[in-house]
């Protein structure tokens, strides 16, 4: 049996695309058109809307977050995953909100600056992981030159992570980017497992108990919003609320901090097809009592407090290193 490493903290960072804080309105918002049970009940009874944005309970807190970045327009992909990542406010570096990949002169910033490459340069065999699993096709993407990246992939990319393949789907160190695989069958992959939401969950934690920190992207809320698609939209909360109920339940408490956010509003308001200005949530469960979570006021802010959070796991930072080499000598 594998030997799990001695983490003291570790944090399960889970990324939903296109989803912020929006009305009331069954008509328009999913949240309160099919309510996801478990989350309702995480956070005692209440979901977090328009009128009542920060929403906590003993086990869990949600707070919004500005995604506009101080930049005139709508909030897009790109910018607002890649502020996510790097801790800086990159709409205001190129001066405008971009999306959905990343923007050429981002590039170079989001690989000196982003959570895995930070983790890294503080103690490089810092166990990190990029949870997705992706079919052969996206191998061969890879393979093209001036291929068209998500911001966190492109970061896990130029951290050196690796990117898992269906046979770790099959293994269960891997979780489908549509959560359940259903979609594989139809991606060249017709022996790929079909799973339960809530295993996926289960899974999910069990590849974050093996890292410090443990990356996990899912992208169809913001195509169920852009298609103002009610149906797809309600599958989606499902799936998530049963991966949320499958990680909380697998999830060292003590240990381990999980993560919700968005990098822009979209499927929380199918009466237009365009992202909205919105806050997004920040949603936390596991170990929220020894952080900064409540501070945090928009998206460019969450990435120092979980770099914070991680500080035991790390060495001393490099200052603090130099130090301790000059007084040994």
């Amino acid at each position: 049996m594998t030997r799990l490493p001695d983490l003291p903290r570790r944090v399960l960072f889970i990324f939903v695309d296109g989803v912020g804080i929006g009305t009331k309105y069954p008509h328009r918002n999913p949240f309160f058109r099919h309510p996801p049970p478990f989350l309702r009940e995480l956070l005692g009874g209440t979901l977090p809307s328009s009128r009542n944005r920060h929403v906590a309970s003993s086990d869990a807190l949600c707070i919004p977050l500005d995604a506009r970045l101080g930049t005139w327009g709508l909030p897009q992909s790109g910018t607002g995953q890649s502020s996510l990542y790097t801790g800086l406010n990159t709409a205001r570096i190129i001066g405008m909100h971009f999306g959905p990949h990343l923007y050429s002169t981002l590039k170079p910033v989001v690989i000196a600056n982003n959570i895995f490459t930070r983790l890294i340069e503080l103690r490089g065999d810092i166990p990190l992981a990029y949870a997705n699993a992706f079919p052969e096709r996206f191998f061969d993407y890879l393979a093209e030159s001036n291929n068209r990246l998500a911001a966190g992939m492109f970061a896990a990319m130029a951290a050196g992570l690796p990117f898992r393949d269906v046979e770790a789907l099959k293994h269960g160190d891997a979780v489908s980017a549509d959560i359940t695989a259903k979609r594989w069958a139809h991606l060249g992959h017709p022996d790929a497992p079909v799973i339960t939401a809530f295993e996926a969950g289960r899974t999910l934690a069990r590849v974050a108990a093996k890292h410090a920190l443990t990356l996990y992207e899912y992208f169809l809320t913001d195509r169920a919003g852009h298609d103002q698609d009610m149906e797809m939209a309600s599958q989606c909360l499902n799936d998530l609320d049963e991966l949320l109920r499958g990680v909380y339940e697998c999830i060292d408490t003590e240990r381990t901090l999980v993560v919700l956010s968005s990098d822009h509003g979209n499927m929380e308001d199918l009466s237009v097809r365009m992202h909205t200005r919105n806050p997004v949530p920040l949603l936390a469960f596991g170990n929220i009592g020894v952080s900064a979570l409540d501070t945090i006021r928009s998206i460019d802010q969450v990435l120092p407090v979980l770099l914070e959070f991680l500080s035991p796991v790390t060495s001393a930072s490099p200052m603090q290193s130099k130090e301790d080499e000059s007084t040994s000598l």
